[in-house]
Formats: structure tokens, C-alpha cells, sequence
């Protein structure tokens, strides 16, 4: 299959270090390409993958200080991959819902993978708006707040290439923290677990500028505590060492989790888990087996005082048999043919008139020895900031709460 996966733009795919639903695309497109599908991947320049890139800005945005406002640049990438859509025998979303009024008009079928969670009232009124979307959760348990829609097409759960992670079997004394630090991911919680069981606590975590606050007020004098260590925001290689030595990782989440991406993470080390009953978590996790879900602080450190109890050896078996990036992509596979067959019917003069009206459109331009599928971005930006003057700009535009990109 000719397959589109289309990227947010906040993190490079992969991600240079901190970015759930970047990464999750990045293991999805060489995992489609090691099966034998031909696959497009729309996202930022400086994105790395064996996939043919369309680069829709130099430097993914989130730490690019040129390019405060993300909306721009999401909608001229939706744009652009509408206008290659005849080229695909499938588009795959993962912007949330950016794409929904073009999605409907596409001849060629769309889906789109929701990352984060779906508890707002605002999406449920758009989805009995858009009562056409073709939607896959990352989990059952993501769906809850929306049982009566009719548009799900199959919960995929996410996964990591086998060989990522290595397996550690023998753990170092501490715990590991993974994470955003944010209210919902409780580092707070992580801490206090810790000192009760008088083990050291490694706190691996990103401060996203609008949790600085909640950091200052709610957590920075928490990290002088001598059995604490901030380590700050890591990479991968980096992660495979902090979470496969560590005796547990720690994932006290007071919000409904929608998968939950450094629990697998932790598996493939080898590394249990010691997790609050919320959202996927009992979907993910295997208690007992993979480590110990619980209810409450009082139970959390008496899970983290056992354990060692929990065999290394069956947290990487279960990530083998599980949560595989090739188990996901035959998954997702699966769900592009089970979309194709209905779509089979369509007739051909919808791709004919969609590759005229793309025909009809400014070309794309060079740049750096890549194509890029804008014009060119600075000049847009200079044009932005003509019609708005700097003394009326916002220094950022904070992010919409409803988007949950990167939440895992």
C-alpha cells in the first residue's frame, strides 16, 4: 500500500528526546516500511526516516522560538497532503482533528489516531458534528467518554522496535521517573513513595513553559531532597539506561491515561512498573506479572517496597509478545485494508479531479537539497507579522487544551 502518515509538528520524528506521539509515528512508518509498504511521512525538516520525508518546516516547532504559533504550520500541512492525496491508496492522521472538514471531501480514505485523552465536552460536540470520521484509540479505555460514537474502526495499542531496549536484568538501587512534569503526571507522588521507601528517585522529566508555574510553586523544593535526583529531559539512549537499571519505575498518574508509552518502554527493559489504577493502565499492564497497579499512596509504597518480587524476565517477554512496533504495524495494517475494501467501490474520476485540482496548485520549492511542500516559511512568517504588529503579537500561542499531542 501507498501510505501517508501524517506527523504534528512540536518534535522531530523521532523526537530528539521527550515526544509520545512522534516517536509512536516514527516506529509506525519503519515498521510499515520493514512489511512492504510504500510510505509518505509529513512532518518537520529535521525528521530522520528511511520513508519519503515532506519537510513542512525547517525545525520542529516546540523548541524553535522563530515559529511561536503552531497553527499555521499544522494547516498548511493538512493542506499540502491534500493536495498529494491522490497519490495514496491511504492517509493516516495523527493531528487530532485538524483535518476533518478536508477529510470529508478526500476520495481517498482517511483515519486518523487520537493520542490523547477524550474526556473534553468540546470534542464530543465535534465528533456529533463530524459523525463521518474514521477514528483508531490506543486504548479501550480511551474511548470511555465517547461509547456512543459510531466511527471507531479498532484500538491499536502501541509499540517499540524489539531491539530498542535492552533487556537489564539485574537493577541498580533506585527508582526511575519518566515523564512531563505536570499536574496529572504526579511526580510529587513519585517523590513521596520514594523517601518512604528511603530508595533514590532519578527524575527524567521535561517542564513544558505552561507547567513552568506548577513546577516553581508545586515541585522545585521537592527536589532537594538528598534521595532525589533531577536529571531533566533525556533521549532515548539515555532512557534505556535511567529505566532498564532502575529497581521500578514509578508511574503514580492522577488522569486518564490513554496508553502510556513508557510503560512498554519499562517492559522492554525489563523494568516493572508500579502504577496508579487510571485509565489504560489495567489495559497495559499485567498485575502481578509486569508489575503492581494500585489505588492510593498507602498501597503504592507497599508496592514499591516489593518489588523485586515481580521476574525481570516476564516484563520483556511481555513486551515481545504484546507491544512490538511490528505487532502494531500488522495491527494497523489490518485496519488500512479492512478501510480500502469499502473504498474500492468509489469511482476513479474522484482521484482524476483530486490530482487536477492538485495540478491547478503552486509547486512545491527546494531547499537544502530536499523538496519542501510550502513556498517558503520564513515568508509567510514575514507576512504574518506585517498584518499583526510585534507590540500586539503574543510572545507564544498557548496551546489549545483540547489538542493532546505528546501527552504520553
Amino acid at each position: 500500500m501507498k501510505i501517508a502518515q501524517v506527523a504534528p509538528l512540536f518534535e522531530s520524528v523521532p523526537p530528539r528526546s521527550y515526544g509520545g506521539t512522534e516517536r509512536v509515528v516514527y516506529y509506525l512508518t519503519e515498521a510499515l516500511i520493514d512489511l512492504g509498504h510504500e510510505v509518505t511521512l509529513f512532518a518537520s525538516g529535521d525528521s530522520m526516516t528511511r520513508a519519503r520525508l515532506v519537510p513542512i518546516v525547517r525545525n520542529s516547532l516546540r523548541l524553535d522560538t522563530r515559529h511561536p504559533d503552531w497553527v499555521p504550520w499544522h494547516m498548511v500541512m493538512v493542506d499540502q497532503v491534500f493536495r498529494q492525496a491522490a497519490d495514496f491508496d491511504l492517509i493516516h492522521f495523527h493531528v487530532d482533528y485538524l483535518h476533518a472538514i478536508g477529510a470529508r471531501l478526500c476520495p481517498t480514505p482517511c483515519l486518523s489516531t487520537l493520542h490523547g485523552r477524550l474526556d473534553s465536552p468540546d470534542l464530543a460536540a465535534f465528533l456529533r458534528h463530524f459523525g463521518n470520521q474514521n477514528l483508531v484509540s490506543i486504548s479501550d479505555r480511551q474511548r470511555d467518554p465517547l461509547p456512543w460514537y459510531k466511527g471507531w474502526l479498532a484500538t491499536v495499542h502501541h509499540g517499540i522496535p524489539v531491539d530498542r531496549y535492552r533487556f537489564h536484568p539485574v537493577p541498580q538501587d533506585y527508582f526511575a521517573f519518566v515523564g512531563r512534569i505536570s499536574p496529572e503526571k504526579r511526580v510529587d507522588r513519585a517523590i513521596e513513595i520514594a523517601i518512604a521507601c528511603g530508595v533514590p528517585l532519578r527524575i527524567a522529566a521535561k517542564v513544558d513553559p505552561f507547567d513552568q508555574a506548577y513546577f516553581d510553586e508545586r515541585i522545585r523544593h521537592l527536589l532537594d531532597h538528598p534521595l532525589v535526583e533531577f536529571v531533566g529531559e533525556i533521549g532515548e539512549a539515555q532512557k534505556n539506561d535511567l529505566i532498564g537499571n532502575a529497581r521500578a519505575l514509578l508511574f503514580p498518574i492522577d488522569w486518564p491515561e490513554p496508553f502510556g508509552l513508557v510503560m512498554i518502554e519499562a517492559f522492554a527493559c525489563g523494568t516493572p512498573v508500579v502504577a496508579y489504577r487510571c485509565g489504560s493502565v489495567p489495559e497495559v499492564m499485567d498485575h502481578g506479572v509486569t508489575g503492581l497497579i494500585v489505588e492510593d499512596q498507602e498501597s503504592a509504597i507497599a508496592a514499591a517496597r516489593s518489588i523485586d518480587r515481580i521476574d525481570r524476565r516476564a516484563c520483556r517477554r511481555v513486551f515481545e509478545e504484546r507491544f512490538t512496533s511490528i505487532i502494531m504495524a500488522k495491527r494497523y495494517a489490518e485496519v488500512y485494508r479492512s478501510l480500502l475494501q469499502p473504498a474500492a467501490s468509489r469511482a476513479a474520476s474522484g482521484h482524476a479531479a483530486a490530482g487536477q485540482r492538485a495540478a491547478a496548485m503552486p509547486a512545491t520549492v527546494p531547499m537544502a537539497g530536499i523538496e519542501l511542500a510550502v513556498t517558503d516559511d520564513e515568508g509567510l512568517a514575514a507576512t504574518a507579522a506585517a498584518r499583526c504588529p510585534p507590540a500586539a503579537r503574543p510572545a507564544a500561542l498557548p496551546p489549545n487544551p483540547a489538542f493532546q499531542y505528546g501527552s504520553e
